[in-house]
Parts: C-alpha cells; sequence; structure tokens
C-alpha cells in the first residue's frame, strides 16, 4: 500500500476528485494545507483523514516553512506528494527531497502559459485548445516531466470563467487516473522525460466552436 500526502490551499477539488477515486493499491495518509482556513481539511478529517495546517505566514522565511512543511509530510512516510491546489511556491532543496515523486497539475497545456492567469492568456492569445498539464515537480514553477495533458476545445463565447470550469472537470478525471498509472508502476523519469505508455488524453470535453455564415 502506497501512502500518498496531499496539499492544498483551498476547497482542494483536485484533492477530493483523488480521494474519491479510490485508487487500488493506495491510501491518502493526510492532507496538509498552509492555510488554516482551507475549506478542504474540513472536507478531509470528515472522511478520517488525517490534517494539519502550517499557516505559512508564521515563519520567517521560506526555508523554514519548507523545513517545517517536510516534517509534516515525512511524519506519513509517503510514496507520493500531490500539490493539488497548493499556492506556494517551493524552494529547490525542497523539491529536490521528492525529486521523482511530486506531482502538480496546471491549468494549461504547458510549457504553454506557466504562472497565473492561465485562461485569460489563452483567450488573449486566440488559442483554439486549452487544457491542463500533470507534471513532476522541479525547482522550476510549473516545468518538469510531463505526466499526462488533456485538452478542451475553446468556445467562440468562452470567458476566463467558462473556460476554466471545464477545464478543471477535466483536471478533476485526469490527475486521479494519473496518480493510479504512479501507484501501479506505469511510469518513471527517464532522461526527463516520462517513459511508460501514453501521456496524453485527448479528451474533448466540450464541442468544437461553430462557424457562423
Amino acid at each position: 500500500m502506497k501512502n500518498i500526502v496531499i496539499l492544498i490551499s483551498g476547497r482542494g477539488s483536485n484533492m477530493q476528485a483523488i480521494v474519491e477515486a479510490a485508487v487500488p493499491g493506495a491510501r491518502v495518509a493526510a492532507v496538509i494545507a498552509n492555510r488554516p482556513d482551507a475549506a478542504g481539511l474540513a472536507w478531509a478529517a470528515e472522511r478520517g483523514i488525517a490534517t494539519a495546517a502550517l499557516d505559512h505566514k508564521a515563519y520567517a522565511s521560506r526555508g523554514a516553512f519548507d523545513a517545517a512543511l517536510a516534517g509534516a509530510i515525512d511524519a506519513h512516510a509517503p510514496d507520493l506528494v500531490v500539490l493539488a491546489g497548493f499556492m506556494r511556491i517551493l524552494g529547490e532543496g525542497f523539491t529536490r527531497r521528492y525529486e521523482g515523486r511530486m506531482m502538480n497539475i496546471h491549468p494549461s497545456l504547458l510549457p504553454a502559459f506557466p504562472g497565473l492567469h492561465t485562461h485569460e492568456r489563452a483567450l488573449e492569445m486566440g488559442c483554439k485548445l486549452a487544457g491542463c498539464t500533470v507534471h513532476f515537480v522541479t525547482a522550476e514553477l510549473d516545468h518538469g516531466p510531463i505526466v499526462a495533458q488533456g485538452a478542451v476545445s475553446v468556445l467562440d463565447d468562452d470567458t476566463p470563467d467558462s473556460l476554466a470550469a471545464r477545464v478543471l472537470t477535466l483536471e478533476h478525471q485526469l490527475y486521479p487516473e494519473a496518480v493510479r498509472r504512479f501507484v501501479a508502476g506505469e511510469i518513471a523519469v527517464v532522461g526527463g522525460k516520462v517513459a511508460g505508455g501514453p501521456g496524453v488524453v485527448a479528451s474533448l470535453l466540450s464541442p468544437a466552436p461553430s462557424s457562423k455564415a
């Protein structure tokens, strides 16, 4: 049985999707947040999952917070650390500590649009497809070996909110499957890339934009 520790900052909808997927051979050992008021903590606790809150504002430096967070994570002997809406940049030492066993999901088709405001930027650029990417975490923000990607069509009347909602639905499918593949030993990082089966989920959850005469 492999232990999974999930890090959140808010409601943790991807955390909920992973918990509800009940990945065979794995257990969510703990959910940890950097915000004491993160709504996902109560959701996890109600399901008997250990929870902890480490307020990053209470630490004098990023390094001090990273050290405390690593201690809280390691108490659960994790095989995999999952970032699920964890809105905190982690230091190089922290990312190296969990290299090859820490995943993140980003709401764009990386390497396009790392960072924030991904949906606004996709619309501004006139993208015809948007989506999400599961990747292993490295010290460089929103980089690292790509595990899986999924795409949705961008509609003519999309707003950042409507596009974000469809991408989030896709995230809830893609992330549990990526975790399942890791737990099953189906993927490995070789030469800086993920090897082991298809890495793309081609799931167009909305129709292609229609052309209007």
